[in-house]
Parts: C-alpha cells; sequence; structure tokens
C-alpha cells in the first residue's frame, strides 16, 4: 500500500463489518472464522451475531496496531476475486456497498480486490456519488422495479451487452401480457399499439382525443420498434465482441426502458 492508514471510527468499523457480514449476502460465519485465523486476529465475540462479531474483531485488531491496516488487509482478503469465480454478481454487489462506505476514509476497493486511495466525501450525496454504480444509479432514478427484475444480475456482472437485451425484452413480454397476444417484435408492436384504420388500439397510453395525444400514441410504439431494431434484434444475433455498450448508454437504455414501463401501466385496454 503506498498510503499509511489512520484509525477510523466506530460507526465506520461497523459499517464495514455490517457490509461483509450481512444476513443475506454477506460472508457466512465459518468464512469470517477462517478469515480471523488465517489472518491472526482476534476474535473477541466468537458467539455474537456475525455483524458484532466481526465488528468487535476490527476493534480490536485497530486498538492493537492504532491504525485501521488490520481491518483493511480482512477487506482485501474477503475481496479476493477468485472467491468470486463462480459469483461475480455477488463481488460487485459487495464491492459497491463496501466503497460507499470506504468513500468517508477516501479510500476504495477496486476491481482486483485491493483497497486503493480515492476521492473522499463528507456527506452521504458525497458517498453516493463516489462510489456510484449502475444499480445505484438506477435506484436514485427510481427506475421501474420491472426492468431490475429482468436484469439485475446482468448489471451486477457489469454484463451490459446482456443487461440491454434482457430490459428490452421485459417489455415485449409486458406487451403479451397486457394484450393476450403472443407475438413479437415489431408485428407484436403494431398489433397492440398502432392506430389502425379503426384508430382504436388494444392498449392505449392516453385518451387518443386530440392530434397530439394521437401522435403520442404512434410514437410510443415507433420507439418501441427503435428498441427492439437497436438492442433486442443485434444483441440477440451478433457475437458479443461487436457489441460494445458502455455505462453511460446502458444507463440510458435502461432508463428509457423505465419510463416505457410506467406508460404502459397506465394503459387502457380495449380488447375483449
Amino acid at each position: 500500500m503506498s498510503y499509511l492508514p489512520t484509525a477510523w471510527s466506530y460507526s465506520t468499523l461497523k459499517e464495514i463489518a455490517a457490509v461483509l457480514a450481512d444476513t443475506a449476502d454477506g460472508l457466512t460465519g465459518r468464512e469470517i472464522g477462517d478469515l480471523l485465523v488465517r489472518l491472526r486476529m482476534e476474535d473477541p465475540l466468537p458467539t455474537a451475531t456475525k455483524r458484532d462479531r466481526l465488528a468487535e474483531s476490527f476493534v480490536a485488531a485497530q486498538n492493537r496496531y492504532q491504525s485501521a491496516k488490520r481491518v483493511i488487509t480482512f477487506i482485501v482478503a474477503a475481496m479476493e476475486p477468485v472467491r468470486y469465480r463462480d459469483r461475480p454478481d455477488l463481488f460487485t454487489l459487495r464491492q459497491d456497498r463496501l466503497n460507499e462506505r470506504l468513500a468517508f476514509v477516501g479510500l476504495h476497493v477496486n476491481d482486483d480486490g485491493k483497497v486503493a486511495t480515492g476521492a473522499v466525501a463528507h456527506t452521504l450525496d458525497e458517498a453516493s456519488r463516489v462510489a456510484t454504480s449502475i444499480r445505484d444509479e438506477l435506484d436514485r432514478r427510481r427506475c421501474h422495479p420491472e426492468v431490475l427484475k429482468y436484469c439485475s444480475v446482468e448489471i451486477l456482472k457489469k454484463a451490459h451487452f446482456h443487461a440491454c437485451l434482457e430490459a428490452t425484452k421485459s417489455i415485449f413480454d409486458k406487451l403479451r401480457s397486457l394484450s393476450g397476444l403472443s407475438g413479437d417484435g415489431a408485428g407484436l408492436v403494431d398489433a397492440v399499439l398502432s392506430l389502425g384504420k379503426s384508430g382504436v388500439p388494444l392498449l392505449a397510453i392516453n385518451s387518443l382525443q386530440t392530434q397530439t395525444e394521437r401522435d403520442e400514441q404512434t410514437g410510443l410504439a415507433n420507439l418501441l420498434k427503435g428498441l427492439n431494431g437497436l438492442y433486442r434484434n443485434p444483441t440477440a444475433h451478433d457475437p458479443r465482441l461487436r457489441r460494445s455498450i458502455g455505462e453511460e448508454e446502458v444507463l440510458e437504455v435502461l432508463t428509457m426502458v423505465s419510463m416505457v414501463h410506467r406508460r404502459l401501466d397506465n394503459a387502457m385496454s380495449n380488447h375483449d
């Protein structure tokens, strides 16, 4: 390490322990015990809850060395990438949660599982910005839950290619569910949202009483056809290496898909 770790506050130690010993997504009690033994760290409360046990071990280590050096050593050991070879999504989840806490002491866990220096956060908003992840940003944007339902694993794996594919699929699944039809792609969009000769679509996103409202209905239909052409058909047929999708693009796509879901949530059905 190229920096000298200082002592952390008790609250920081407890928060780091809470992430690593989380009930649902944290280390198991056995994993915690094994790491403490391997790293020769004290285990003052071996029968306590995982969080309290780890927090007290961190406090004991910091008191002994008068710095957070041993705590950082534990984090690095717990975040060793090889431990997550079968669960890369779990690595990203823990990394994101740790980084939001470590931002207050100017550190972060990088993609190699190492603890490195970073920007210092002083407020909750700053910590969120410093430790931002795609999922965190989607949460801040109040992304429609249906989007995350379809692609949360891909997001955690940072598989942007498949996140766009799965998110786009969610729209067409919703059209089938709302309309009772079994088609797909542009044909399904036309069958469900097109004004057609009658001017009455199976699903209407507004009252269709004015030209502006009818244009809006047609615009949504065209948008869905565009999303299908841009992200679903290409990603379904092209090799992954030919589809490079960055974080900004995947955020924009998922935000757009979220908007579509909200419009469909309030659509009025015109089929028997």
